[in-house]
């Protein structure tokens, strides 16, 4: 997977796209790659603005100057004009960013407790299996990072203090299920044959059925 730090990252966007999606008083969003998208969104989009605007009410005595794009998309965006495009950096709306993408993301490492669960059924019947055998989400993230497609949306930065936080968003739930059932599958096989305590006269009700889960029984 590859990250997409928004510590670091830039999203250009074209500006007459963007003035003609602020002028249809609709709502819309803008990707990470600086696409207009507008809803319904699709499966896995990830989006640094979702949102739509609504002009100030004006009158002929007090006629009302035209917002900026910093006043229409939010004070939290640092925007930068350059002719016809616009440039914008969106790390520090990241907890409303968190909520806009949170429904289609493939996981959650947003919180201090880390990742606890997939919202694939099937990668989170694999994950919850894995757990009778001391495997953990993180294990099994870390797995996904190193071994699949995808774009782990996050902030990550190392000064003063190191910090992250990140929604992670699959490519392929199918290739993502292949592999971390292989990887789960493997280690099982190779804790019940070296770990005396998961010999398999000696695993519980529940360490039995995952291990049928897997395979390995």
């Amino acid at each position: 997977m590859k990250k997409f730090n928004l510590f670091n990252e830039i999203i250009i966007v074209n500006k007459k796209e963007l003035l003609s999606a602020i002028n249809t008083q609709k709502e819309f969003g803008i990707n990470i790659k600086g696409e207009i998208v507008t809803p319904p969104f699709t499966n896995k989009e990830i989006l640094i603005y979702q949102g739509k605007h609504t002009p100030a009410q004006t009158n002929a005595l007090m006629p009302s100057k035209a917002p900026s794009l910093t006043e229409i998309l939010g004070d939290k965006y640092q925007i930068v004009e350059d002719d016809e495009r616009v440039l914008i950096k969106a790390f520090s709306n990241w907890q409303a960013l968190i909520k806009i993408n949170t429904p289609r993301a493939s996981y959650d490492d947003t919180t201090g407790d880390g990742v606890s669960e997939f919202s694939n059924t099937e990668l989170e019947d694999i994950g919850w299996n894995a757990t009778e055998f001391n495997i953990t989400y993180r294990e099994l993230v870390e797995v996904l990072e190193e071994k699949c497609e995808g774009t782990l949306l996050c902030i990550e930065q190392e000064e003063p203090s190191y910090q992250f936080s990140g929604l992670g968003f699959l490519a392929d739930d199918k290739e993502a299920k292949e592999t971390l059932f292989n990887y789960c599958q493997e280690k099982i096989k190779k804790i019940m044959q070296e770990d005396p305590l998961y010999a398999k006269e000696k695993l519980s009700d529940d360490e039995e059925e995952a291990a049928e889960f897997f395979a390995v029984i």
